[in-house]
């Protein structure tokens, strides 16, 4: 009986050993991916020296002496903190995810490919090259500072998202980051926030069943021309009092003839948007508050995620000056403040999505009519690469109002 308590003694021995070593193997690979905030680092591409202050949150604020190299360290320090979350946008943005997690990104990368989010992007980018170079310059200083600080680390020291995602899946290279991954997230915020091909297949089957009277009883317009904007003209009401439709709606439609069935998925809850979701801006004349100053409150509404949507910095250099958010892997301020006013940013509702309903040619799927007579369509073959598995070839058509989703 001794003899079997000794064993079982040092077998329970054995099992607290095995916890306690991977309790800390655990503790070890969640911190590894961790920056360190503190000390110094030569950094290839500097002009001049940076200093970087955290607060007492972990917010970065960065000094210094020149805009290339704050755009540089604002990239660097927003690696540190969201590279996983940039990695996973940019991917997103170019309808790539299927690179990362196999199989359950290949009907979103469809939708994606097939919208054409990547070639907006790359139109945009050409766009920012020649006709905005002091910003593509910004975009480039940025990604030379993400660049700086992913150099050659593994991705265990990326992010834990990337070592989990690495071991269940096959390993993928992370790649450099370019000014194209910053556009991407402009090209899903505007998507996404737009949201009008949804909400255009719906109102256009809604008003078909139950007539536009009803549905506009169901779901008033806005009433624009009762709530001006603050712009001392009248012709962004009447711009918007022009449709007889609000944003999102459609005219009614016969659905025998309409294929609706969309290519892929339509990516969901990408900034965690309900539908008819809100966002305000409120302005309060100084003559209402103490210090008889004006004040801005500000409420896009997008979801609480983890991490935050939002980014916080602070930017210091000289004749910059400014604290608030951007998004990760976005250059600059969107929302925030300098030492003299306050912004904003809030979605009026504009309608920038249509879809087009086109006759096909029966003898010819890729020829639809213009003009009265029967065109063809351009054929863009999009490669969508599986982790884990085979590529698949998306053809893609397109035609004068667009590319062909369903």
């Amino acid at each position: 009986m001794k003899r079997l308590t000794q064993i079982l003694l040092v077998i329970l021995a054995g099992i607290v050993v095995l916890a306690i070593v991977a309790v800390v193997m655990l503790f070890s690979t969640v911190r590894r991916p961790y920056p360190d905030t503190n000390g110094a680092v030569t950094l290839p591409g500097l002009k001049e020296e940076v200093t970087i202050i955290r607060d007492e949150v972990g917010m970065p604020h960065i000094y210094a002496n020149n805009l290339e190299d704050l755009f540089y360290a604002q990239g660097y320090v927003t690696a540190q903190d969201r590279f996983w979350q940039m990695e996973w946008w940019r991917y997103q943005g170019q309808g790539r995810v299927s690179e990362l997690v196999g199989e359950p990104g290949i009907e979103p990368d469809k939708f994606i490919r097939t919208a054409g989010w990547n070639r907006m992007s790359q139109t945009t980018l050409d766009y920012y090259r020649e006709e905005e170079p002091e910003f593509y310059a910004i975009m480039e200083n940025y990604a030379a500072g993400v660049n700086a600080y992913i150099g050659d680390k593994s991705p265990g020291e990326l992010s834990i998202n990337h070592k989990i995602l690495q071991t269940v899946n096959e390993p993928w290279e992370i790649e450099p980051w370019q000014p194209i991954n910053t556009v991407s997230w402009g090209v899903v915020m505007s998507f996404v926030l737009a949201d009008d091909i949804k909400r255009e297949l719906t109102y256009a089957s809604l008003i078909d069943e139950f007539g536009e009277e009803a549905v506009f009883d169901l779901r008033p317009p806005y009433p624009y021309a009762a709530r001006p904007v603050i712009a001392p003209t009248d012709e962004l009401v009447s711009e918007f009092a022009q449709s007889g439709l609000p944003a999102g709606w459609a005219a009614a439609v016969n659905w025998q003839n309409v294929s609706s069935d969309i290519i892929g998925q339509l990516p969901e809850n990408i900034l965690g948007a309900p539908p008819f979701i809100g966002s305000n801006n409120w302005v309060v004349s100084g003559e209402h508050t103490d210090t008889g100053l004006p004040l801005l409150a500000n409420d896009p509404h997008l979801a609480i995620q983890m991490p935050a949507i939002w980014y916080e910095v602070g930017l210091h250099a000289p004749g910059f000056d400014v604290v608030g958010f951007s998004f990760a892997g976005v250059p600059g301020i969107i929302i925030g403040h300098n030492e003299k006013i306050a912004w904003g940013v809030t979605n009026t509702g504009a309608d920038v999505q249509d879809l087009y309903i086109e006759k096909i040619n029966p003898d010819n799927p890729n020829q639809y009519e213009w003009l009265g007579e029967w065109e063809d369509m351009e054929i863009i073959e999009e490669v969508i690469k599986v982790n884990g598995g085979e590529d698949i070839v998306l053809p893609v058509r397109i035609t004068q109002h667009g590319p062909i989703i369903s």
